[in-house]
């Protein structure tokens, strides 16, 4: 279970800076890193295509599922819980007679 756990977190990561990477190469409205590189970085990368659309919702939804079964394997592997830890609140303290 911890090789699989380990694995997860590399997908997550590795995932996660293909994300950066797509997200910044895409052509917004103000341009983007492939147009800081000029017309032979936007025929490099492809960015005025709409693969590069497909591949980022692709990426993204690695992203989303590793995230989910990190937490999920990550759940079920912890035997307690902070919460189990902490004592019981108990009600207001009710005072007594005046004279005890």
């Amino acid at each position: 279970m911890s090789l699989l756990i380990t694995l997860l977190y590399i997908i997550f990561v590795l995932s996660a800076i293909v994300l950066v990477i797509v997200i910044l190469l895409q052509e917004g409205k103000g341009g983007g890193f492939g147009e800081a590189l000029g017309s032979a970085g936007q025929q490099t990368f492809g960015v005025a295509t709409k693969g590069i659309q497909t591949f980022t919702g692709i990426t993204a939804t690695v992203f989303i599922v590793s995230a989910l079964l990190i937490h999920v394997f990550v759940r079920m592997n912890s035997q307690s819980s902070v919460v189990d830890n902490q004592p019981a609140v108990s009600g207001p303290a009710v005072p007594g007679p005046a004279g005890e």
